[in-house]
């Protein structure tokens, strides 16, 4: 089968859905399929083979966040290349709804088109408010995928119509077999985010620091990520700086090898997460996950039973329930037994599958994606098409 697949974030910006995109792609080239990426990526970035670049992305607000997108008519012009020399049998569009080479390529294309949603925001005004501009290109398309149910659920609640459920997925081996390093071990938390971004919970763990290290003083905060280091300790106690370790950015093996050496993973994420693939990694490596209680992570963590859960955003709750986990072995080795067999759902030999087979099912009888050559251009689509 020859698979298009559409990322709208741009590739040199790790995010969970360019490392899904990813993923989903070499999945489905070891199985012998041919596939292409388009991805917006500036232009010293290195790429895999089977990725296309669609140009440099800019920095815009999404979904609480800062976000590196590709929109225009340079790009629009892209993506109709990119359709035309593809001759796919189907066209894989990730956030559809974003203002980027998705809803481009939903513009663009006619024939076999299946979208995820990643995106959980549950009040957004912008995507409802757009709804008359995506509703064009949201007909178009032939199947729908949520990564969670609370991502299907913004998709009712806000464009109408339905989707099935299928994961985010992971290599569970590669992350259950990496090798720990001993310098991370020992009484270790671990973190992994972008430093800068406040919704990803840095300072909230920060905040909650002081009352763990009084209580279990050995313990040493691991944190992998870009951003402000200095600022990101600055609120906290000089004596205690020390007991932060930030490790900067981090590659696929070290992060697999950092997960398998903490005691713990904390995620104190605070919202605009529609899943959480970290606790799925973390997991993966049997790494006990203590989380805030978002509904995504909840579901993730099978309601609780493959992780504990705290109080949003409450630093206190935090620091109680990780004092009393690191002072558990016990509870710790049960964390770690129930969270990498629950995993196991989420592997890529699960999802990919389920993902081919809603292809299949788009595919069976219809004809190969093509260029649509009614009105694609983005005049058109505002209404500024010339007579």
């Amino acid at each position: 089968m020859r698979i298009g697949i559409v990322c709208p974030y741009s590739w040199d910006v790790p995010g969970g859905v360019q490392f899904h995109v990813r993923d989903l792609a070499e999945y489905f080239l070891r199985l012998g399929h041919h596939v292409s990426v388009l991805a917006p990526a500036d232009d010293d970035t290195p790429l895999p083979p089977y990725v296309v670049s669609a140009g440099r992305a800019v920095p815009v607000p999404y979904n609480g966040s800062v976000a590196r997108l590709n929109f225009g008519f340079l790009s629009a012009a892209r993506v109709r290349r990119w359709l035309h020399e593809g001759a796919f049998d189907v066209v894989h569009i990730h956030e559809p709804t974003s203002p980027s080479l998705g809803l481009l390529t939903c513009w663009a294309a006619s024939g076999p088109i299946v979208a995820t949603f990643h995106t959980s925001n549950p009040r957004s005004r912008a995507m409802i408010a757009a709804y008359a501009i995506l509703q064009a290109a949201l007909e178009k398309i032939s199947a729908r995928i949520a990564v969670s149910e609370y991502a299907r659920r913004t998709l009712v609640e806000h464009l109408g119509g339905d989707a099935v459920v299928i994961p985010n997925g992971v290599d569970v081996d590669f992350f259950a077999k990496a090798e720990p390093r001993p310098e991370w071990q020992g009484g270790t938390i671990g973190f992994i985010g972008r430093i800068d971004e406040p919704r990803k919970g840095l300072p909230v763990l920060m905040r909650a620091l002081p009352r763990i290290l009084a209580a279990r003083p050995e313990t040493r905060l691991l944190v992998a990520g870009r951003g402000d280091e200095e600022a990101a300790v600055a609120d906290l106690p000089e004596e205690l700086r020390p007991r932060v370790e930030f490790l900067g950015m981090i590659s696929d093996q070290d992060k697999a090898r950092l997960l398998r050496s903490v005691d713990l993973y904390v995620a104190p994420n605070t919202g605009g997460e529609s899943f959480g693939i970290i606790l799925v990694e973390a997991m993966s490596a049997g790494a006990p996950v203590l989380a805030s209680d978002l509904d995504a992570f909840v579901q993730v963590l099978d309601q609780g039973g493959a992780g504990e859960v705290f109080a949003n955003e409450d630093a206190d709750a935090l620091a109680e329930a990780a004092v009393r986990l690191l002072g558990d072995p016990a509870r710790l080795a049960e964390l770690r037994a129930r969270g990498s067999a629950h995993v196991r759902r989420f592997d890529w030999s699960t999802v990919g599958a389920d993902i081919l087979s809603v292809y299949e099912t788009v595919t069976a009888g219809a004809a190969a994606v093509a260029t649509d050559e009614r009105t694609t251009g983005l005049r058109a689509r505002f209404g500024l098409a010339r007579d």
